[in-house]
């Protein structure tokens, strides 16, 4: 495969860091994951925004250009005779001195990696929940930063990582996301997702999902949220920008419609006309 990096596109094993790069020595890295429809970045406008915000706050000077962005997913397409493909976009704070470091990061290391999209269709995953708690966010608000050990502990905890996703509560008992999704649940009418303050990523696919509800004239709230409102649920689903929206039909003793679900049903309908139309924003 190949993927680009450093304004060059290589054979992935000869592709380098510096051993002395922040990114690698310290974690001082963002990153944005997402796949392309008609060969085109779906919602691409959104990721180069979180994007932006997560270096502003790493202190890493970097502006990507979201059109430089959409020539190399299309090069990359093209070296790796993929129609569409997984990309993910990372930007590493680049080299600096042992130590901490205070001052902006002028030049960081920026890689696109690339790989074929998952060849099985998820028809739904069983919800599990977790032992191990959801860490708070190091900073103001939880970045798609090189910190990962807390979904990988998550994750570790799962028999079946292929079919189920574990969802992690807060040190207070909220409900607040899984592994590497945001959570969904429909209740009476209303669609419900745990809120910002519970520390969770803003997901790109969460947006959307709630942007596309208010447009359809679902009611949705956001809020702090404990266990048992997922065993009343009667609809659950998953969002990531790679799976789309992954319907749950179980959760402990409570089963669910899973892709049957209707109102899963109306927001994959919405999402499958909105990636044909290759929308560049929600």
């Amino acid at each position: 495969m190949y993927i680009y990096i450093n304004g060059k596109v290589l054979p992935m094993e000869e592709a380098v860091i510096s051993p002395f790069d922040h990114g690698f020595m310290y974690g001082l890295g963002a990153f944005e994951t997402f796949r392309t429809y008609n060969s085109f970045p779906y919602l691409i406008d959104e990721h180069m925004k979180r994007l932006h915000e997560a270096l502003d706050e790493l202190n890493i000077n970097a502006v990507i250009n979201t059109d430089h962005v959409i020539k190399m997913v299309r090069t990359l397409l093209q070296k790796n005779k993929l129609d569409d493909a997984y990309f993910r976009l990372n930007i590493s704070a680049g080299n600096g001195d042992i130590g901490l470091q205070t001052d902006p990061y002028e030049n960081p290391a920026v890689i696109l990696f690339t790989k074929p999209l998952p060849q099985s269709i998820i028809s739904a995953k069983e919800l599990v929940l977790l032992k191990t708690v959801r860490n708070t966010p190091e900073g103001k608000q939880r970045l798609k930063s090189h910190h990962y050990l807390n979904s990988i502990l998550g994750k570790r905890e799962l028999k079946d990582p292929a079919g189920q996703e574990g969802v992690f509560l807060t040190e207070q008992g909220f409900i607040s996301e899984g592994t590497v999704s945001n959570l969904f649940w429909y209740k009476d009418g209303t669609l419900f997702t745990p809120g910002l303050s519970t520390g969770i990523l803003n997901g790109i696919t969460r947006k959307w999902v709630l942007n596309a509800s208010e447009k359809l004239n679902i009611p949705s709230e956001t809020g702090n949220y404990k266990i048992n409102e997922l065993h009343d649920a009667d609809e659950v689903f998953l969002t990531n920008s790679i799976q789309e929206l992954v319907p749950v039909n179980r959760f402990e003793q409570k089963h669910f419609p899973g892709a049957n679900g209707q109102l899963f049903q109306r927001l994959k309908a919405k999402y499958t006309e909105d990636t044909n139309n290759r929308r560049r924003t929600i």
